[in-house]
């Protein structure tokens, strides 16, 4: 009895899970903010529904938020700028705080003095010499290095005070960005229902959670959006940084500085353009990515000797890839397209491959009414012919394809050949940082299918929708025929500034 008892409850059971509500798919949810801890924010959930997104990104939010409030160098009222302005004396700081410090003598000692966050003494010099038209004199700079070099503050361990020892200005600005989207990975990979976490702080990514995410490194000789990446890793569990001279610097009479400079010698880093660093700890990696534009290549094959967790790599300004061994450990390798000919007649003239259209533009800065950060608005820019055919599509920027129909003319000219499989990439790039919602895209001259279209007249789009807000779209008319012209765009309520570069491939976009 005891037996067909059991049997019958196995069958209950059988027949019952057949009507359980199978489980839901994973579906990855992106959102994108600008102008957070100074520049773009993209985050990346993996999880079967919007609402437990929607929890993670509060909770990843809320965390930079907070940490941003005790370490920012940019807010007066932050724990960092008010502990600052006490000048020489000692104060019990919260641990956050004493943490980034201690990390900072760590990693100031780990470089031989090639991280120092009093580097903003020498940043400040370059910066006003720049504004006054020269490169700063030799005296000047050497004083700026003298006041580097000494010892700023005392760490008090069993306390967690800390007592400043001068008034030399600080700034947390190397890896403190990096130590923060960790924290907010951590807090966000902690919600319910969420399966793998991408954080992405103006190009310097944590990754956590059961799978792997693939990242594009950006090339730092092109550095349009839309530019064919450097490399592909794919990577999990990890956090990746790059740190480089080709988004943040100073023009000095027509040549460019780079923004890093030694504390050592007070000389803008030059012979590495940009370094990629792929390892356990996000603090670290965003740390040794910024000293690796300034040690040597010795200098720096020393410093990771010992650690076989940690991979790089650096870009020289002659363009040379100089990678770690452990690099190959996450590189994918992808097929890259070869350019084709379109069919043409001897009357003809195809596309000249000499120059390029760069577009150029920069999303408006919209402050909350409400107190809720407002997402970056859904961007399409895309290239059509004299007869209103679509021939290119550089850009579309959303979060759910349900929202594509908001792009209203981008939606009509290219929203059937989208949702034949045309799906946008969902890499992330890791790249130098870039000012908050300043993009550039690049045009070859090639159609969708890698040809290059004939040399004419076509129409530049620019549209832009933002959720709770306006809709734009800019449509501009001009003629590629191989003779250079900038055009200014007028700008919107959505666009702060636009414009149209047709010229020769490999002039600075500096």
């Amino acid at each position: 009895m005891k037996f067909k008892h059991l049997t019958a409850a196995f069958i209950l059971v059988i027949i019952a899970s057949a009507f359980v509500n199978p489980k839901k798919p994973l579906t990855t949810f992106v959102s994108n903010y600008e102008n957070v801890l100074g520049t773009s924010l993209e985050l990346k959930f993996k999880t079967s529904s919007q609402a437990d997104a929607d929890a993670a990104e509060a909770r990843a939010l809320n965390e930079i938020d907070r940490l941003d409030g005790i370490l920012s160098a940019y807010k007066a009222d932050s724990e960092f700028s008010r502990w600052m302005s006490k000048g020489k004396q000692t104060t019990k700081v919260s641990s956050e705080l004493f943490e980034v410090l201690k990390q900072f003598e760590y990693y100031k000692t780990l470089t031989h003095g090639a991280l120092d966050a009093s580097a903003k003494v020498i940043g400040d010099v370059w910066k006003k010499a720049a504004a006054e038209g020269h490169k700063p004199s030799a005296s000047v700079l050497q004083q700026a290095v003298t006041l580097v070099k000494q010892k700023h503050y005392l760490l008090n361990e069993q306390d967690k005070t800390v007592t400043r020892l001068d008034d030399v200005p600080l700034a947390l600005n190397s890896f403190a960005k990096s130590y923060i989207i960790n924290k907010a990975a951590e807090q966000a990979v902690q919600s319910p229902g969420i399966e793998n976490v991408v954080v992405n702080i103006g190009g310097d990514m944590v990754i956590k959670g059961n799978g792997p995410e693939l990242i594009e490194i950006a090339n730092p000789k092109a550095d349009a959006e839309n530019d064919a990446a450097l490399a592909t890793i794919k990577v999990a569990n990890m956090a990746v940084a790059t740190s480089g001279n080709y988004r943040r610097g100073f023009d000095v009479n027509g040549k460019w500085y780079s923004h890093i400079v030694d504390p050592r010698t007070g000389k803008p880093a030059s012979e590495i353009i940009s370094a990629t660093v792929i390892g356990p700890d996000a603090s670290e990696a965003g740390a040794l990515a910024t000293s690796f534009n300034v040690l040597s290549v010795a200098e720096i094959e020393a410093v990771t000797a010992k650690r076989n967790d940690i991979a790089y790599l650096l870009v020289t300004k002659e363009g040379k890839e100089i990678k770690s061994k452990e690099w190959t450990n996450y590189e994918v390798a992808l097929k890259k397209p070869t350019a084709t000919l379109a069919k043409t007649t001897k009357a003809d003239k195809l596309w000249n491959t000499k120059y390029e259209l760069v577009v150029n533009f920069e999303i408006a800065d919209i402050q909350p009414t409400d107190g809720k950060r407002v997402r970056r608005p859904f961007v399409a820019v895309w290239i059509e012919d004299q007869v209103k055919t679509p021939v290119r599509n550089l850009a579309i920027w959303y979060n759910k394809p349900r929202w594509l129909p908001d792009l209203k003319s981008w939606n009509r000219a290219n929203g059937e050949e989208f949702k034949k499989g045309a799906e946008g990439k969902l890499s992330s790039t890791s790249s130098a940082t870039r000012g908050p919602g300043k993009y550039s895209l690049s045009w070859d001259g090639k159609d969708d299918s890698g040809k290059l279209v004939k040399a004419g007249i076509y129409t530049v789009f620019i549209e832009v929708a933002r959720e709770h807000g306006t809709y734009q779209v800019i449509a501009k008319e001009m003629k590629f025929t191989g003779s250079a012209q900038k055009v200014e765009l007028t700008p919107n309520t959505e666009l702060t500034s636009a414009s149209l570069d047709y010229r020769k491939i490999g002039i600075s976009k500096k």
